[in-house]
Order: structure tokens, then C-alpha cells, then sequence
């Protein structure tokens, strides 16, 4: 559709005025700060957000910027029918503390549902995009092989990233001691939109996320969704902005683990799948 191949256009334009700037940016700016949410925030954050948006509202002056750190959405309100989904530095605490596991994600939504996504990981020189036909593949800018998803159904064959976990206490801290003992394996990498670009290149074979914003996924669940992966929400359903968690993989293996968190009680262990 052209108008999602100028809206790409648009999405890469941006993301790169961003990145370009986040690439040369001295360490002050990722001296950290914190919200009153208790979550971490630099002036990079800051900053790579104003640089992305105003050439969103250059090219697009008539759709919202959602963004982590400003929104002319609203606040806590339902998503714009149309708007951009973006965060500045997804993995915040990574980029604070010189892991390469962060990135900058741009998602176009309409109706609830992104469409267009680009996603680009500036310390491992990765760049994805979803919404142009053909559809393009990630690309490694420093060389190298770019994968394709896994053909891995079970939970018990699976690498797992799980993002979002709280205390051990809490449901979803519950639930990560459960899959612990059900998966293959399980990976924390303190990065959502990396742990679905993950799935969708085959290093992980599913992602459980939990309390995603629509700037933290809103460009993996494009680029997921390009790639004929599913991405489900709670009770198994189609993901939506409104779900308290995002389960992605292969439609087996993400409809086993979105059934896993619904069997998991408010209060102790789940029943109904054995370890």
C-alpha cells in the first residue's frame, strides 16, 4: 500500500535523525534521572525523542506523536485512531549502563493496531522495518547473517524472553519461576522491542512480555505480525495495547504461553501444566 510505503518512509527518516545524534552523544546525557513512576530516564531519552518527533510532525503535522516520554495523545486515555507509538531508548537502564542491548522503536498505528514499525539498535548496528511490500528483512549495517523465525512449538524446546517481571511475589514474578522450570531456557535482556525483533530472527523462539506500552512493542508487534508470528494478549486473544502482558512465537507456542499466565492465580502456583 503506498500510503504505508510513505509512511515508512517518513518512520526511517526520523528514527535515523535520532540515531545519528544518539551515536555521537557524549556520556552526560546518559546520566540517569528518574521519573516519578521510579523508572529510569536520561537526557538522551529526552532528546532523541524531540529529534524523532519533529520530523514526524514535519512530514505528518496532522498525526499524534505517543510518545514514552511526551504524548499529545493524552494521558492514560485510549490511543489517537491514528498516531506514531514512540520510544526514544527502549532498555534505558542497558544504554545507562554501556550494554548494547537497547533501541530506539517507531510504530504507525490506526485503529489500535501498528502497521508500520521501524527499529533499530544502534550499539549492534541492527535496523528492522515492517510495513513496505515487499516486505524487508532486518539488516545488519556492520555485516553479518540475519535470521529467520524458529519452527519451535513447545515450551519445553523453547528459548523464552520474558521482559517486564516485578517482585517475586507478584503474578507475573510467579510466573517466571514457573516457566523457569517448564522452558528450555529463559532470557532477561531488559529490552522488550529487542526481545521481539529476537523472535521474529530466530535467536529466541518466543517472548512474554509483561505491562507493555504501546511504544515499547508497538513496532515489534508490526514487525511480528509482517512475519506471520502470533502475538497474543490476555485469555489467548489477539494482542491489544489494553493487555497486561504479550505473548509471541510460533501460534502454538504463544497460545501455550498466553494459556500458562491465565492459569496462574492471583495467589500460588499454577495447576494444569506440569514443569
Amino acid at each position: 500500500m503506498k500510503a504505508h510505503h510513505d509512511l515508512l518512509a517518513t518512520a526511517e527518516e526520523a528514527v535515523e535523525a535520532g540515531v545519528s545524534w544518539l551515536t555521537r552523544a557524549g556520556a552526560e546525557w546518559s546520566a540517569t534521572k528518574f521519573k516519578e513512576s521510579g523508572e529510569e530516564v536520561t537526557d538522551a531519552d529526552v532528546e532523541v525523542e524531540r529529534r524523532v518527533s519533529r520530523v514526524l510532525r514535519e512530514r505528518y503535522p496532522d498525526i499524534p506523536v505517543v510518545g514514552e516520554e511526551f504524548s499529545e495523545g493524552g494521558e492514560g486515555g485510549p490511543l489517537p485512531p491514528r498516531c506514531w507509538l514512540l520510544d526514544p531508548i527502549d532498555g534505558t537502564m542497558n544504554y545507562t549502563r554501556g550494554a548494547p542491548l537497547y533501541a530506539v522503536s517507531l510504530a504507525y498505528a490506526e485503529g489500535g493496531s501498528p502497521v508500520v514499525g521501524v527499529l533499530v539498535a544502534p550499539a549492534l548496528e541492527r535496523r528492522w522495518t515492517a510495513g513496505a511490500e515487499p516486505a524487508r528483512r532486518g539488516e545488519h549495517t556492520g555485516g553479518g547473517r540475519c535470521g529467520e523465525p524458529s519452527g519451535v512449538r513447545e515450551v519445553s524446546h523453547a528459548v523464552v524472553g520474558v521482559t517486564g517481571t516485578g517482585s517475586p511475589d507478584s503474578r507475573s514474578g510467579r510466573f517466571l519461576a514457573h516457566l523457569m522450570s517448564g522452558a528450555y531456557r529463559v532470557r532477561i535482556h531488559g529490552c522488550m522491542s529487542l526481545d521481539l525483533a529476537g523472535v521474529a530472527e530466530g535467536w529466541l523462539d518466543a517472548a512474554v512480555c509483561f505491562g507493555p506500552s504501546p511504544w515499547d512493542v508497538g513496532a515489534g508487534v508490526a514487525l511480528l505480525r509482517e512475519r506471520g508470528l502470533a502475538v497474543l494478549g490476555a485469555e489467548g486473544r489477539d494482542f491489544t495495547f489494553d493487555s497486561p502482558i504479550l505473548a509471541a512465537g510460533q501460534p502454538d507456542l504463544a497460545k501455550d504461553l498466553a494459556q500458562r499466565w491465565e492459569s496462574m492465580p492471583r495467589d500460588g502456583f499454577p495447576t494444569g501444566h506440569g514443569a
